[in-house]
């Protein structure tokens, strides 16, 4: 028999964002840099924490391209072939520590990602996209994504993500709210997973 959860749940218009007091005298002195250090990879990043989501729209190269100007992040879409990234990465050097290439949970994907990050190291974070965050295959994929590459930061663009499932996810605020062109994602970072 299923189980219904009768708790209050919170949406993303449950949400208030309400200014404080500054010392700031103009919106230009306002620094949206921030730093995270990751616990599994032992990376840290450091950029403005907003993430082009890796849809196929929006998570391309030509995004990547614009928004590495202003530190920002980009998860690149699944879609593009091993010559289009190492093209993009012979092109675009400084752009790699401000993207993620990402793999959905399939076999075909994971030999797809393995290619990418075998052939261009630079690249540090991996994207996993999965409709049900809630799976017992995505948790197994994880930690097989984990497992071979220990040195990654891992992160995931979910749509339905109840959070008790997974203990080992870092969230920080800032990420929680990630912007995309027409839909808002929830992107989390994996990378507190053992």
């Amino acid at each position: 028999m299923p189980h219904i959860d009768n708790d209050v749940k919170l949406d993303f218009k449950d949400v208030l964002l309400r200014p404080k007091r500054s010392t700031l005298k103009s919106r230009s002195e306002v620094d949206l840099t921030r730093s995270f250090s990751f616990r599994n990879s032992k990376q840290t990043y450091i950029g403005v924490p907003i993430i082009a989501a890796n849809m196929d729209t929006v998570g391309t190269f030509e995004m990547a391209r614009v928004l590495c100007k202003f530190s920002l992040f980009t998860a690149v879409h699944k879609h593009y072939s091993l010559d289009q990234w190492q093209e993009f990465a012979s092109q675009n050097p400084d752009c790699l520590e401000h993207l993620a290439a990402s793999s959905g949970t399939g076999s075909s994907d994971f030999e797809q990602l393995e290619q990418i990050l075998d052939a261009i190291p630079q690249v540090n974070y991996i994207c996993l996209d999965v409709a049900n965050g809630y799976s017992e295959h995505f948790v197994e994929f994880v930690k097989d994504v984990r497992k071979r590459f220990p040195q990654h930061t891992i992160m995931s663009v979910l749509f339905i993500f109840p959070l008790p499932a997974f203990p080992f996810c870092y969230i920080s605020p800032v990420l929680l709210c990630c912007v995309t062109i027409f839909l808002v994602h929830l992107i989390m970072i994996l990378d507190d997973y053992p």
